[in-house]
């Protein structure tokens, strides 16, 4: 982070594009400032910094910021509504001229263009406004000579007639792009799914997230993007299987099957009486524990790799099996209070589609899930390297 001297510096500096002043820590404020820097249309290929407690005119504001207000200049980052997720730091508070200063550094995104709720903001000298079209054409092809992840590159072979063209016109774009931007859209069909990382303008074709989120056979270009799901009869997998089912098709139509499937087939619950008398529900696995153990796993998984998802359920346990180790920042040693992103893409629809609510705070709260329904905390085998395994134990009193 920067020292003290320097975020002076920046506090002095009113013509740079890279810098914003601010005294508040609404969302609607910083969420906003936060998407424009990380869109870096300017191209300044270098951080840009966001100077809470500071006026326009560059002078302190005289706040005090407390704990409670950087909690949520930090939520800014994982609530979901900044997409994809942008790459910020809060910095501790400076205190500068009897004032309390903190800052924000935003690193541009390597996959433009990223919006908050719907829209897209970008730099413009010393303001933000809202990209029209050809700036956010602009966004989406700097994009593919920065894409990284495996989700944000095109697919070879592959045409706009192997996805579900239909469903992301009527369904996914108005998930994700507010209704005004929609109604005064101009640009034609692969433009805007182009925007939204599912098509490589390019190479003229969907990108890998666009085949396994909306392709009419994902398992045609990867063989193992599949979840598989058996039920054994006794503790281990020699005692014969009771039932299994294949969930194969693209994610936007499996992820809602296969949270159908957790509620009607997985989870079961029983009444019980508690000491007052009143009659409770008794589960055998903490419902919303499990559904976000299983949509991580789907959301985390490698999918360069031909072995699917699979679910064990066993008499006495759950085990939740993913191609793919640990990613980016994540490690054992800072595992689960760090986390990274293999499909960036495909994170941002499971959150614009519901499946996720909120990023980096799924496992502590499954966790937290788990305890109160009764059952032992999730174990991690992080020392698998090239898979990722879960096991959840059944509640206790089951």
């Amino acid at each position: 982070m920067l020292s003290q001297e320097e975020v002076i510096t920046l506090m002095a500096d009113m013509e740079s594009d890279r810098v914003e002043r601010t005294i508040s820590v609404r969302e609607d404020k910083l969420g906003p400032a936060v998407c424009a820097f990380s869109n870096d249309f300017p191209n300044n290929k270098q951080a840009a910094y966001i100077l809470v407690g500071v006026n326009d005119d560059g002078k302190v504001a005289g706040l005090k910021i407390t704990d409670d207000m950087l909690q949520n200049i930090g939520n800014v980052r994982l609530n979901g509504n900044v997409l994809p997720q942008p790459s910020m730091v809060v910095s501790p508070v400076y205190n500068i001229n009897g004032g309390d200063v903190a800052v924000i550094e935003v690193q541009p995104s390597f996959y433009p263009p990223v919006r908050y709720n719907g829209r897209c903001y970008i730099r413009v000298g010393p303001r933000k406004a809202q990209a029209n079209e050809a700036e956010e054409r602009r966004l989406t092809e700097k994009r593919s000579t920065t894409a990284k992840t495996f989700d944000s590159r095109p697919c070879p072979g592959a045409t706009l007639a192997d996805i579900d063209v239909e469903r992301i016109k009527f369904s996914y774009l108005p998930a994700v792009i507010s209704a005004e931007v929609l109604e005064a859209n101009h640009r034609s069909l692969t433009e805007q799914i182009a925007s939204l990382r599912l098509y490589d303008l390019p190479y003229s074709c969907p990108t890998n997230a666009g085949i396994l989120l909306f392709g009419n056979t994902p398992v045609f270009y990867f063989p193992g993007a599949y979840i598989q799901y058996v039920k054994f009869n006794e503790t281990d997998v020699t005692s014969g299987v009771v039932f299994e089912k294949r969930f194969s098709s693209a994610l936007i139509n499996e992820l809602k099957s296969l949270d159908d499937f957790i509620k009607s087939n997985i989870i079961k619950s029983r009444p019980v009486r508690n000491d007052t008398m009143q009659e409770t529900h008794l589960y055998n696995y903490a419902p919303w524990a499990l559904r976000e153990l299983v949509m991580n796993a789907i959301m985390h998984r490698d999918y360069e790799s031909n072995a699917p998802v699979y679910i064990y359920e066993f008499a006495d346990r759950i085990e939740i099996i993913n191609p793919g180790g640990l990613y980016g920042e994540a490690r054992p040693e800072n595992f689960p209070n760090a986390s990274d992103y293999r499909n960036p893409v495909i994170a941002e629809a499971m959150r614009a589609m519901g499946f996720v609510n909120r990023f980096n705070f799924g496992i502590r709260n499954a966790q937290a899930e788990l305890n109160k329904n009764g059952n032992p905390e999730a174990e991690f085998h992080l020392d698998l390297i090239t898979k990722f395994k879960v096991v959840i134990g059944i509640n206790r009193q089951w």
